[in-house]
């Protein structure tokens, strides 16, 4: 999904290949070794990943650790003939984004770039690093942006990831986010409610910025909004039947 965005926005003409690398990278390893429970579960559950990283973003942390790890093997080094400043600038860069896919703070970095969309300025650092938290948040949550027959398998896949942690938390006494709960959420609901209040506001501030993702990004988002929301209707009916 980051290749098609960097392509659809032309975005090597914007970025530098560093840059262009940097967002790349981050998103091959944004989710790397994940343990298929959420930051809450790992800091509820005070579990050694949460211990490591203060319970600051304890996945995210993860995936970049890993990440590096890897690349530090000699065979998996594709950083090998970086000079020492060139390979700080590529770390710190994938290590920033690979932490903004961190959901805690969504609010947060959607608020502060739909404060620059309208006046963006790219020879403004805070501007260009403000976008590209925001490009790979969307290539982390862009599953609903694929046709139906690509996407959908991948909603259950999630929501048997959901419901696995809702039943371990249950089991273990800890608090459970209605959204993971099987007896409280079903797939209509979760997606209904996931597209309309996060995935088609934050594609929407970026087609500002980026006119031509409209029909490729945004108008999937729509029909695949509206289909669950049918869906969640004929599910309501039934139940009010039952």
């Amino acid at each position: 999904m980051m290749y098609s965005m960097i392509c659809l926005c032309s975005l090597q003409e914007k970025f530098t290949q560093m840059e262009i690398l940097a967002l790349m990278t981050a998103a091959v390893c944004h989710d790397l070794d994940h343990p298929g429970f959420n930051n809450m579960y790992q800091i509820n559950a005070r579990t050694e990943m949460a211990l490591r990283y203060n319970d600051i973003s304890p996945l995210e942390n993860h995936h970049c650790a890993v990440a590096f790890q890897i690349f530090s093997q000699p065979d998996c080094n594709i950083f090998f003939n970086f000079d020492p400043e060139a390979f700080k600038q590529i770390r710190q860069e994938t290590i920033t984004l690979i932490l903004a896919t961190d959901m805690a703070r969504h609010s947060e970095i959607l608020k502060t770039f739909k404060q620059k969309v309208d006046n963006f300025d790219y020879t403004n650092k805070e501007h260009v690093a403000c976008l590209k938290m925001v490009l790979i948040k969307c290539c982390d949550i862009s599953n609903e942006v694929r046709p139906m027959e690509v996407a959908e398998p991948w909603v259950d896949c999630l929501l048997e990831e959901y419901f696995m942690q809702s039943d371990r938390e249950k089991a273990e006494g800890l608090p459970v986010a209605p959204f993971m709960d099987r007896e409280k959420v079903t797939k209509s609901t979760a997606q209904t409610g996931f597209i309309k209040f996060i995935l088609l506001p934050m594609f929407e501030t970026v087609m500002k910025l980026f006119p031509q993702i409209e029909e490729v990004m945004v108008k999937p988002l729509r029909e695949s909004r509206d289909r669950y929301e049918e869906l969640k209707q004929t599910d309501d009916a039934v139940n009010e039947v039952g």
